[in-house]
């Protein structure tokens, strides 16, 4: 069973800029697809940003420009560099991956999941 474990949160004033990491140890994601998510209090979780095994990318719209997702060619490590940091930006981000080779947005289709790394930006 692969397990996901995700570093590198904190608070930052706005305009700043944090990195999250996220280790996978017990086994491979392979070609399977890997993304950040978010969740704020109240709200649901939201995809924040997706990468393939193809080095495929996509973002969501409010963060494009701002951040972004790289993973390494073994699919150990995924990380994300957040600049510009805003507050609407503060929420536990969760380090998502996937047996299915396509990214999609929704999170029902990602197997494994970390326990999250809290961010939070202040005005």
């Amino acid at each position: 069973q692969v397990q996901l474990m995700e570093s590198g949160g904190g608070s930052v004033q706005a305009g700043g800029s944090l990195t999250l990491s996220c280790s996978v140890t017990g086994g491979s994601i392979g070609t399977g697809c890997m993304a950040w998510f978010r969740q704020a209090p109240g709200k649901e979780r939201e995809g924040v940003a997706t990468a393939d095994s193809t080095a495929g990318v996509r973002y969501q719209t409010s963060v494009k420009g701002r951040f972004t997702i790289s993973r390494d060619g073994a699919s150990k490590t995924l990380t994300l560099q957040m600049n510009n940091l805003k507050p609407e930006d503060t929420a536990m981000y969760y380090c998502a991956a996937s047996v299915n080779v396509w990214c999609l947005w929704n999170a029902g289709t990602f197997d494994s999941w970390g326990r999250g790394t809290q961010v939070t930006v202040s005005s």
